[in-house]
């Protein structure tokens, strides 16, 4: 079969298609048919990792999950194809459950045809009525009635909600969930992040895809690579404390998170990235979406409060953000199983990450409906405001196949990210003092 590699006819094993996973030389399964992306792997636009971290596995189940018009990208595909799995070989690799993804391909069936691939407009257009009235709000009361200390602390609460609510409405768009057009989305992606926001639609897509591909998988999920700050789950603190590696405390880790973590994630990291991904990247398109919301920004709070105050004030707004945003998304990954690459099918390798916050009005709007992280994970182009409706059927499969399914109160949920870092730090500590 090897003779047949550079045409479209080739056979082969799944211990051949294993056996191309590196950096250089890239296969990957859809649908029983055998493709090999190395080239293209740098032209795609959910970012070259995304594919680098399927090289040599079965893709079919992410490959349906992210992109929401399947014929459109099947054209890409065609000149990649160079065969198909052996008539032999199973349709699933490694450990795979046949019967979940079988199950799991089934569940999604019935979603699209009860509509739930389906958005509302209004939803989405009051969503964003809803931020531009804050925007709007913040920026009258210090106009009509000055800058004092608690009009100022006021609109800073304000402008906090205002961002973090375009930072849900841009995941929506983002995640190509609004439009059944993939470039109406894309635009408006660039307008909510970019004009709105003041951060790229690409660095998110890059680093966020990888999330949604490999959560809680170490040197896969951007999101559990801690720089060695944190230590996470519980085989990396073990690993280091073997090892000897103490960059910090990492027994008190679950203290100095609440200094380091929820104050400068957004404030500091994101925004020293995102600055440095699009000059490197050359991404002239988004920094000129970006620059259009600081320039609108000053434009507006310069008069009022100086060039100094207006900067004091993005800042402190920006610390108010980040405290919102770290523990949203924390909540529902942090305390779930982190390790590295297992090879589970899709529905168990998300469950293992991913847990839920309870339904009700105020935590469906204050985390912008990924209070069903399950839902959004499994199925990423949904609409949010069908996940309650698809719940039901997530949890009933789940219980079908012994997987764990996992709702939690807020509070719950904001107690557990302290637990699972205490937990990690005194593995650590233990491997660190008696291995």
């Amino acid at each position: 079969c090897r003779l047949s590699a550079g045409r479209a006819g080739g056979v082969y094993t799944w211990e051949e298609v294993q056996s191309h996973s590196s950096r250089n030389d890239q296969w990957l399964v859809i649908d029983r048919k055998v493709y090999n992306v190395t080239k293209w792997a740098k032209r795609h636009p959910g970012g070259f990792r995304v594919i680098n971290h399927y090289a040599g596995e079965d893709a079919t189940e992410a490959f349906t999950a992210f992109h929401p018009d399947l014929k459109f990208v099947q054209k890409f595909l065609k000149p990649l194809l160079i065969g198909e799995l052996a008539a032999t070989e199973p349709s699933q690799d490694r450990n795979k459950n046949a019967a979940v993804i079988q199950d799991f391909h089934t569940l999604r069936a019935q979603a699209e045809s009860d509509g739930l691939f389906r958005a509302q407009p209004l939803f989405f257009c009051l969503h964003l009525g809803h931020i531009l009235l804050l925007e709007a709000l913040a920026w009258l009361i210090i106009w009509l009635w000055g800058t004092s200390w608690t009009l100022t602390f006021l609109i800073s609460i304000i402008l906090a909600t205002a961002q973090t609510q375009a930072g849900w409405l841009q995941h929506d768009f983002g995640h190509l969930s609004v439009f059944k057009k993939s470039s109406w989305n894309h635009i408006l992606h660039k307008f909510v992040i970019g004009h709105l926001k003041g951060a790229s639609a690409n660095w998110w897509n890059h680093r966020h895809f990888q999330h949604h591909a490999k959560p809680n998988i170490f040197s896969k999920d951007p999101d559990v690579n801690m720089l060695h700050i944190f230590v996470l789950g519980d085989t990396q603190p073990v690993e280091y404390g073997i090892k000897k590696i103490k960059y910090l405390p990492y027994h008190h880790q679950h203290q100095y998170f609440l200094l380091v973590g929820p104050p400068l994630l957004i404030p500091v990291y994101f925004h020293i990235q995102i600055i440095r991904t699009m000059i490197s990247r050359h991404d002239w398109v988004d920094l000129a979406w970006s620059m259009s919301y600081y320039l609108r920004y000053l434009c507006c709070y310069v008069p009022l409060y100086g060039l100094f105050g207006s900067v004091a004030l993005i800042s402190f707004v920006r610390f108010l953000e980040s405290h919102w945003f770290v523990w949203v998304t924390q909540m529902n990954h942090l305390p779930m199983d982190i390790d590295h690459e297992k090879h589970h099918d899709w529905l168990t390798m998300q469950l293992q990450a991913t847990c839920n916050i309870e339904k009700s009005v105020f935590n469906d709007w204050f985390s912008g409906h990924l209070n069903f992280q399950i839902e959004h994970h499994l199925f990423p182009t949904m609409p949010r405001h069908n996940y309650h409706l698809v719940a039901p059927l997530v949890h009933a499969l789940c219980e079908k196949h012994g997987i764990p399914y996992q709702v939690k109160t807020m509070w719950q949920g904001i107690v557990d990210v302290i637990r699972s870092l205490k937990n990690s730090g005194d593995l650590w500590l233990d491997a660190y003092l008696h291995k």
